[in-house]
């Protein structure tokens, strides 16, 4: 809640407006319970007649427009604070997100995150539109109304001021099990939003592997959680409305008793007096049930505030990059890694130590078993994750002194499954242009990457639509379209990860000579998998369990590491991940 109260504190302007708004709601109030009782009175004590009290009833009736009209204002102006407070909620965990993607990726599942960015955002509004303008209302309109009731009877004051804590007190009880019930009411529905998307996205392995009925099963019982923990949060807010209500009927009862003894009894009230304070009784109590009722959702939209402050302050290695323009030669970067490591939680999997000069021109191949962390040292020379200590400097200087999109103009990266968007071929082609790219320009690319067969065997060639993901193309021919955005971008410094595992012996010749061509003006650094792709490396870095053990040519390696001797003698053919 102090979160929220802080956050509504910066809308210092809606909130002087809510102020402002209150206030005159008050006069209207005020105004409308006498000019009702006035009109009552003349009508039928003193016998006015029907165009006698109409300048009555037509004051009446502007006041109650008036009324109406402020309070659509103060609800239009906490609906404006809540799309403010929401847009910014939803922009902090969008940069937290984009500013490391690959790290985030590690961390739960996309389908809660997408429930924290939409579902419990969605639910923090009520605490702006609704609660925050009822508080305002609530500390002006009943001051002026118990104000109002002691200066014409002071008993009735008396009685409202005794019986006005009762309802703060049930709301503090209700609301602390009212926020509890939120909190697990949303944990349910980000853990049903996660196993949804993530067996949705599994479900052709599933079905593959007769487990489509148990995960069924799985969705049903989530489902069934988070229905229990609604009810249980709908629940608490039946029993504050009981309450709530009971105890402004019994207060407001003892007020009518009061002023009926006073007023036939005792005569010692005048009925336009007893009448007044009989009208204003409900509107008191009324306000005070209205900021119950408010702070029940208030406290609801405490579980979804926690829930998204939980997920923009958990611990992220930040990449921050600086101004320096990274300037093109014709000689691709030499890149230098100086006792790089990274770790991705604290009893996590951990790259140590690694020192490595990566000369321009070369052909650079990181091997190891499987685990040993290849693909995560991709990473970080791509520039995707930071170092969680050491230094990596491209032409002396650190990759993150230069400006990250100067970097990225120069850089490639193509990994196992690079992903298509639905569209054209040359569509897909294009996105790898640092600028735009004419028709001439896609494809020459295409044909150096191998593509153009293909292109030609399909009636709308480059024009060809693909599905989201590159359906409609095979494992191969979606590389080589990654490729050929690689040879239209013409980068300095190519990184392959396992670009050819599981194709074919023809599709994956025709990815190597394109890989050479593409080598002949970059640096390529590949994740390697077969023995004959790193065969003629320049350089080869030898990674086991997150250490660099050894680096050199193939034979070198052969001779001086026994590790690596080892794992290309298991493989035939080729050495596994």
């Amino acid at each position: 809640m102090d979160d929220l109260k802080k956050l509504s504190k910066a809308h210092h302007h809606d909130r002087t407006l809510l102020f402002i708004i209150a206030f005159f709601t008050g006069v209207m109030v005020i105004g409308q319970a006498y000019l009702f009782v006035a009109a009552v009175d003349r009508v039928f004590l003193q016998g006015y007649s029907f165009l006698e009290v109409l300048p009555v009833l037509l004051g009446l009736l502007a006041v109650m427009i008036a009324r109406a009209g402020l309070t659509y204002w103060s609800g239009r102006t906490g609906v404006q604070m809540a799309a403010k407070v929401k847009r910014d909620f939803r922009q902090s965990l969008l940069d937290k997100y984009s500013r490391n993607p690959i790290q985030a990726s590690f961390k739960g599942q996309s389908g809660q995150k997408v429930s924290v960015m939409m579902d419990a955002v969605d639910e923090i509004d009520s605490y702006f539109s609704q609660y925050v303008p009822q508080v305002m209302q609530t500390s002006v309109v009943p001051l002026m109304v118990i104000g109002t009731a002691f200066y014409h009877h002071i008993y009735t004051g008396i009685i409202m001021l005794i019986t006005a804590p009762f309802i703060p007190i049930f709301m503090a009880i209700i609301g602390m099990k009212t926020k509890k019930k939120s909190e697990e009411q949303m944990d349910e529905m980000a853990a049903f939003s996660g196993r949804f998307l993530d067996i949705l996205q599994g479900l052709t392995t599933l079905k593959l592997f007769g487990r489509a009925k148990q995960q069924h099963e799985a969705i049903r019982q989530s489902s069934l959680n988070f229905r229990d923990a609604t009810m249980e949060v709908l629940k608490i807010a039946f029993i504050s409305s009981l309450s709530l209500e009971f105890i402004s009927m019994l207060s407001i009862g003892i007020i009518a008793l009061e002023v009926g003894i006073r007023l036939i009894v005792f005569e010692s009230i005048s009925f336009f007096t007893a009448f007044f304070v009989l009208v204003l009784a409900p509107e008191f109590y009324n306000s005070l049930r209205d900021l119950g009722s408010a702070f029940h959702t208030g406290r609801g939209s405490m579980g979804a505030a926690k829930k998204v402050a939980d997920e923009l302050t958990e611990t992220e290695q930040v990449v921050e990059w600086g101004d320096t323009t990274f300037s093109h030669t014709d000689k691709p970067p030499e890149i230098e890694l100086k006792g790089v490591g990274f770790r991705y939680k604290e009893e996590g999997f951990a790259l140590e130590g690694i020192n490595a000069v990566l000369s321009s021109n070369q052909q650079i191949a990181i091997v190891g078993r499987s685990g040993a962390g290849k693909t995560t040292l991709l990473h970080l020379i791509a520039g995707l994750i930071g170092p969680t200590e050491g230094r990596i400097e491209v032409d002396g200087r650190s990759l993150f002194s230069y400006e990250v999109a100067g970097w990225f103009d120069q850089l490639s990266y193509i990994s196992q499954h690079p992903y298509l968007f639905a569209g054209t071929i040359a569509d897909n082609i294009a996105i790898g242009a640092n600028e735009g790219a004419d028709r001439d320009e896609i494809e020459r690319a295409a044909e150096k990457a191998g593509i153009q067969e293909l292109i030609k065997s399909l009636e709308a060639g480059l024009d060809t639509q693909i599905g989201e993901a590159g359906r409609g193309l095979s494992g191969g021919e979606k590389q080589r379209v990654a490729l050929a955005r690689a040879f239209l971008k013409n980068p300095s410094v190519v990184l392959f990860d396992e670009p050819t595992t599981g194709l074919d012996l023809h599709t994956e010749r025709i990815l190597q000579a394109s890989i050479e061509t593409l080598a002949e003006n970059s640096t390529v650094i590949t994740v390697a998998h077969r023995l004959h792709t790193i065969k003629n490396a320049d350089q080869i870095l030898f990674l086991d369990n997150g250490k660099l053990i050894a680096q050199g040519s193939h034979n070198e390696l052969l001779a001086s590491t026994p590790e690596y001797w080892d794992m290309v003698a298991s493989h035939r053919g080729g050495i596994a991940e």
